[in-house]
């Protein structure tokens, strides 16, 4: 873009960047599109399920699982998140207590 006028068109636009280009991640970093599929297990509960999607609400992104057929919603944040191991595609979590039991036993 060479003139003030024409990137004042695009401001506030967004923009698409094909995956291949996206930087590889590392450590406990991924991209969310990248996640679907990896087995969650929690510190206390053991295998919850795996990643079905990532749902991003407003104040919070969470990993949707499903555990015998009930949704489970972890929120996504570094706190929770202990390691991701992108070779066994697993996801090892701590969540908060009583937070899985919220969903199992209504």
């Amino acid at each position: 873009v060479d003139a003030v006028d024409d990137a004042a068109l695009l401001s506030g636009k967004e923009i698409f960047l094909p995956l291949e280009l996206l930087p590889k991640l590392s450590g406990n970093k991924f991209y969310y599109h990248e996640v679907p599929g990896f087995k969650v297990v929690d510190e206390t509960f053991g295998l919850i399920g795996t990643i079905q999607t990532v749902l991003e609400y407003p104040n919070q992104a969470v990993f949707q699982i499903f555990h015998a057929e009930k949704e489970v919603l972890i929120p996504i944040n570094d706190e929770i998140i202990k390691k991701v191991d992108r070779r066994s595609k697993s996801i090892q979590v701590a969540a908060p207590q009583g937070l899985i039991d919220l969903y199992l036993n209504p």
